[in-house]
């Protein structure tokens, strides 16, 4: 039976493989500098070696927090673990799967009335909050290292990109191995009590119970990478960790070496051999270091990018996961104790023991002979498989509560996505009437524009018209000045005189120029106003000649239609060039087209 109650460490290490193998492969994989199937399959031989070769320290101090002495206690511990973590995950918290199994572990000293070794407590603790913060200082040097190297190195882009590649795999590979030697304990560390006294012998190799412990729990986690990290994996790479890839190469190694020196007794002992004090051997998370190390990036950066709403999320799943991991193990143990009978602690069968010690030796021999008489051999068997079937019945049909209560909520999701698409629909529909009513009103513009040119044309016709009519007039006056000239007897001086008149009033043209100056206004309304704020010291008489001065006549063409001499229309020019302050290098027309 250790094997079935191994079963709930082993969904955990599943669970851990399906998500944290994505801290050291997801930005690789993500970014399509690597396939999946090769960081699977790197992933998932050097977490098993991991796992086997350097587990037992993490183990050792989980041990010294709780030493879960039965194996019912240590199937249930982790099992409340690994459902608040699959909770979590599936509700989107940050979750801690090492977190998850140090609170089980508590809940389960409050359950059974065991001691918590506070120095052990305070010792991982300090690393949760040590982790993240090492791996931010590694990422931080790492990250000057690497530029300055490339820096220095000046390689060429592609061979540069060859070599980040490969210098993910090897990362990549070093990341699982840590991985594996760290986060076994998570997994199976609370079964190593109960682990069976057993030597296996493959020849070059031998495994006791506690490595083949090691050994299925790493399974786990690689079964986990292979069936269901690729998607966790894509989200990483793509969304969560949008990172260069020689970023992510300074993440993942820096992130790998936390985890390595927090597992490593080797480099624990170097430690207290040169005098130092000894690195803690606690799992840590993998998840908060690499937290930590991307925070140490960005804050080399200058802290633009950090999202501290997220960050505010992130901490408040780092300190809900303990506490709701160990009401869930104490709720559960109590559920497991008191409904199926089972043994959570061997305090248990202490308690019997000592009640036989303290019963008369007749009344222990009359229970024994009620036991043999009441409880047959083979009634004992049935009744533990009864046992066992309803714990299993019970696992299915928490899962089974799980997996409504998670379609549940994928189906509000499902629906808040229709009333999104909804929104979008009605978005695009007045975006649809926004653009008609746009269409309209760039054909109601075309239209203006049209009625613009037609009236600036108009006005261009007037002005012509203007200076064509004094042109023949002037030609007439002084048609008749030389008739005047001839004698009297030949022609009639009073006619002639009276035509002269006539010919200087119509030269007043007032109706044309009238007809012209209400164009020019209107046509010129906007420029009026900008002329006025940056010229306000004009004349009305000089606005008007500014605004005739747009159309591009000449001195001569602009004396016709003022009705002056072309030396006035000069000497107005050069007072008004006086009034606008210009410089002589500045011409009046391309200054009054600018307004």
């Amino acid at each position: 039976m250790f094997f079935f109650f191994l079963t709930s460490g082993l969904f955990l290490g599943w669970t851990l493989g399906a998500n944290d193998a994505a801290n050291v492969f997801g930005s690789a994989v993500g970014s399509k500098m690597i396939r999946f199937k090769q960081a699977a399959i790197i992933a998932s031989i050097f977490v098993i070696l991991g796992a086997v070769l350097q587990g037992a320290g993490g183990s050792h101090t989980l041990g010294k927090l709780g030493s879960i002495d039965a194996l019912g206690g240590a199937f249930t511990v982790a099992l409340a673990a690994a459902l608040v973590v699959f909770w979590m995950t599936k509700s989107k918290l940050p979750v801690s799967t090492t977190q998850a199994v140090v609170g089980a572990i508590i809940g389960w000293n409050f359950f059974t009335g065991s001691t918590t070794d506070i120095n052990s407590l305070v010792k991982i603790v300090t690393t949760w909050i040590a982790g993240p913060i090492l791996g931010g200082i590694f990422a931080v040097l790492l990250y000057l290292f690497l530029g300055f190297s490339l820096r220095k190195g000046k390689i060429h882009l592609l061979l540069q990109d060859a070599y980040t590649k490969y210098a993910l795999i090897i990362v990549g590979a070093f990341g699982s191995y840590s991985l594996g030697a760290n986060n076994i304990a998570n997994v199976v560390g609370v079964f190593v009590p109960s682990a069976p006294n057993i030597t296996l012998d493959f020849g070059l190799f031998t495994l006791d119970g506690t490595q083949i412990l090691f050994l299925l729990g790493g399974i786990a986690i690689a079964v986990g990478i292979i069936t269901y990290s690729k998607r966790v994996m894509m989200t990483v790479g793509n969304s969560i960790m949008k990172l260069s890839s020689e970023t992510a190469l300074v993440v993942v190694f820096s992130h790998s070496l936390v985890l390595f020196i927090f597992s490593s007794q080797s480099l624990s002992n170097l430690f207290v051999q040169i005098g130092l004090p000894p690195i803690p051997m606690v799992p840590v998370s993998s998840s908060q270091v690499i937290v930590g190390s991307i925070m140490g990036i960005a804050l080399l950066k200058g802290g633009r990018n950090l999202d501290f709403s997220i960050l505010g999320k992130i901490a408040a799943g780092w300190v809900a996961t303990p506490v709701i991991a160990g009401l869930m193990s104490f709720i559960t143990l109590f559920f497991m104790s008191n409904v199926f009978n089972l043994t959570v602690t061997q305090k248990q069968t202490d308690n019997v023991i000592k009640e036989q010690i303290n019963t008369p030796p007749s009344a222990i021999e009359k229970t024994k002979v009620i036991s043999t008489i009441s409880t047959p051999k083979n009634q004992e068997n049935t009744i533990e498989l009864y046992q066992y079937a309803l714990i299993t019945a019970a696992i299915i049909l928490l899962f089974i509560v799980l997996y409504l209560l998670w379609t549940i909520r994928k189906l509000r999701v499902h629906i808040k996505q229709n009333d999104y698409n909804e929104q979008i629909l009605k978005y695009n529909e007045q975006q649809a009437t926004l653009e008609f009513d746009l269409k309209i009103t760039n054909n109601q513009n075309t239209r203006l524009e049209a009625a613009v040119k037609t009236k600036k044309k108009a006005q261009k016709r007037i002005a012509l018209d203007i200076i064509q009519k004094t042109e023949v007039l002037n030609r007439l006056k002084v048609e008749i000045d030389q008739i005047k000239l001839k004698p009297e007897n030949e022609i009639k001086y009073s006619d002639l005189n009276t035509i002269k008149m006539l010919i200087t009033e119509q030269l007043n043209l007032d109706k044309e120029r009238t007809s012209l100056y209400n164009y020019v206004k209107e046509l010129n309304s906007s420029f009026y106003q900008n002329l006025e704020k940056k010229y306000s010291n004009l004349t009305e008489k000089e606005k008007r000649l500014c605004a005739l001065l747009r159309l591009n006549l000449s001195s001569k063409e602009l004396a016709s239609i003022l009705g002056i001499s072309f030396k006035s229309v000069e000497v107005n020019r050069y007072r008004l060039r006086k009034k606008m302050n210009l410089k002589k290098q500045e011409k009046l027309v391309t200054i009054i087209n600018k307004l």
